[in-house]
């Protein structure tokens, strides 16, 4: 029988060359800030992600036994993805763990089979469960009590050699395993770079943010029609948002992200991308996490975006957007056309002779 000690350190072995980069363990035992969440619950900072409110998912977040009875250990993983800096200009601005290969499909086939190699190694069946962002878990708890890192001010987990570009994951398992020391020291110091840096002011000073001021909230998770006063700080941003983690000074350690993450989504022009049919979309996003947003939803952030440029020649594509099938895509075209033309009175206006 393999030692608990030699068994963990061959499965992190194992967990690197599948592409984990980072990995630690930790027990089953009930996550030291769900006080914390079931307060962010409560003031209603979730906005619309009502799932995060039902009672099942709270029990099981509140205790990873009530998903795994048999749970004797949690092994915690992070998968690098490079930080990009596409997007600028009047290109569209996409979340970097975005560009490429939807992380939610690639990374459980990784995880099943470090499930394999962990059986092999100790000659049997073990009772699991696996999870990427998609389970009742507080992945950052679990991953701070597993060494990876700090939760940063911006409420990202931060790892003083990597920075906060990776993806979390988690594997229950009916096995023993010793656990990592918890990461306790709070690098984040006085530093407010990430606060001061966001648009949107959705950064709570406890470390948690307001979900409904969030722009990786408004591009993916709200279904309906972004809030206008909110519409002006989004910039050109489509897809998600990195705007604190590219203010963080721990971000300057980020290395090279995993290959499946670091290929470019065949994005265009935000006039070119206005256009796309339903086909065209599900087509070139089939195997993209910008999939999430659907055609309404993201035809929605375009136009939006497009306001934002303050750019006269994106009037003809979204003048043609107001016909679109989606009342979402219309509203939001009919905003933008509306601020545009307020930009373009108010430069007249101020070149206008005294």
């Amino acid at each position: 029988m393999i030692p608990p000690k030699d068994l963990k350190e061959k499965i992190k072995a194992k967990a690197g060359q599948l592409g984990f980069s980072l990995a630690g363990v930790t027990t089953p035992e009930p996550p030291p800030h769900v006080s914390t969440f079931e307060s962010w619950l409560a003031q209603g900072q979730h906005g619309t992600m009502s799932y995060l409110a039902a009672a099942r998912a709270r029990t099981r977040r509140a205790d990873p036994r009530a998903i795994l009875p048999e749970c004797k250990s949690i092994l915690v993983l992070a998968t690098p993805y490079h930080p990009s800096g596409q997007g600028a200009g009047d290109r569209v601005q996409v979340a970097s763990y975005a560009w490429g290969d939807d992380y939610h499909e690639v990374l459980p086939r990784r995880m099943q089979e470090l499930v394999r190699f962990i059986e092999e190694q100790v000659g049997g069946a073990v009772k699991n469960r696996w999870y990427t962002d998609t389970g009742p878990v507080l992945e950052r708890d679990l991953a701070q009590r597993a060494g990876i890192g700090w939760i940063g001010k911006n409420t990202c987990l931060i790892h003083p050699k990597h920075g906060s570009y990776f993806l979390l994951s988690e594997i229950l398992l009916d096995l023993v395993l010793e656990p990592d020391p918890p990461f306790l020291t709070d690098h984040c110091g006085t530093c407010t770079r990430c606060i001061e840096a966001c648009p949107t002011d959705c950064i709570l000073p406890n470390r948690t943010l307001d979900a409904r001021r969030c722009i990786s909230y408004l591009t993916i998770e709200l279904r309906d029609e972004i809030p206008p006063e909110l519409r002006e700080k989004m910039g050109n941003w489509v897809f998600g948002c990195d705007i604190c983690q590219q203010a963080c000074p721990w971000n300057r350690f980020a290395g090279e992200g995993d290959p499946a993450f670091g290929k470019d989504t065949p994005l265009q022009s935000l006039t070119e991308e206005l256009v796309i049919s339903t086909r065209e979309f599900n087509q070139r996003f089939k195997r993209s996490p910008v999939k999430r947003a659907r055609r309404r939803g993201y035809l929605r952030n375009i136009a939006v975006a497009l306001g934002n440029t303050g750019d006269m020649q994106a009037l003809p594509v979204l003048q043609n957007a107001l016909n679109d099938e989606e009342p979402l895509v219309r509203e939001h075209a009919k905003w933008a056309i509306e601020k545009i033309n307020q930009r373009v009175g108010a430069t007249r206006l101020d070149r206008k002779e005294p």
